[in-house]
Parts: C-alpha cells; sequence; structure tokens
C-alpha cells in the first residue's frame, strides 16, 4: 500500500467515524423526546453486549477439565462477586480481566 493509498484510507475511516459520533446528535434534539425503541436500546444494549462478551471470552473454555479452567472459574467468581458487590460493567469487566491476568501469570496451575 502506498502512502496516499494509507492516508486515503486514515481520512476516509476518520471521517466515518466523526460522522457516525456526529448523525445521533443533529438527528436528535435535546428539545424532543427520544423515540420509545431508541430509549429501550439504551436500557437493553449494555446488558446485551456484556452477555455476548461473556459468551465470546467462554466459547474455547473446557470446563469439563477443571484444572486447565481454574483461572477463567476464579475470574468469572470475581466479575460475578464485583458486580454484586459494586452493580458497576465496568468494575466488574476490568476486575475480572486483571484476577484473569494475574492467574495466568503468576499463579501455578
Amino acid at each position: 500500500m502506498t502512502f496516499k493509498q494509507m492516508l486515503i484510507t486514515i481520512l476516509l475511516c476518520s471521517g466515518a467515524t466523526v460522522l457516525t459520533r456526529l448523525v445521533p446528535f443533529a438527528a436528535f434534539s435535546t428539545r424532543k423526546k427520544l423515540p420509545s425503541f431508541l430509549d429501550y436500546l439504551g436500557k437493553a444494549l449494555p446488558s446485551a453486549v456484556f452477555g455476548m462478551l461473556v459468551v465470546y471470552c467462554l466459547k474455547d473454555v473446557n470446563f469439563l477439565s477443571v484444572s486447565d479452567t481454574l483461572p477463567e472459574i476464579i475470574a468469572i467468581a470475581a466479575v460475578i462477586g464485583l458486580h454484586l458487590w459494586k452493580r458497576s460493567m465496568m468494575l466488574s469487566m476490568v476486575g475480572g480481566t486483571i484476577v484473569y491476568m494475574l492467574l495466568l501469570h503468576f499463579a501455578i496451575f
């Protein structure tokens, strides 16, 4: 890929990103009430994305071999515990990831 092609690609991707960030603000002003389906999506999508992330992260885990999956099981317990404690998806994801990475790098199973 030439420099010119790389520059065009970067500019197009940047423009598309900016455009997709600005369109909702232009389409839905703060003076009007949002359509009900957008309210529903705003409430349902965070949990749906979190669920999809869990399924994706655990798709290759073999739970029949407990000794091989102990870091995953402990990390899942940490995510559940953190979420029940603080009710924060971000804290749950970050905390579970940190626990999992520490177990992978420093624990001997």
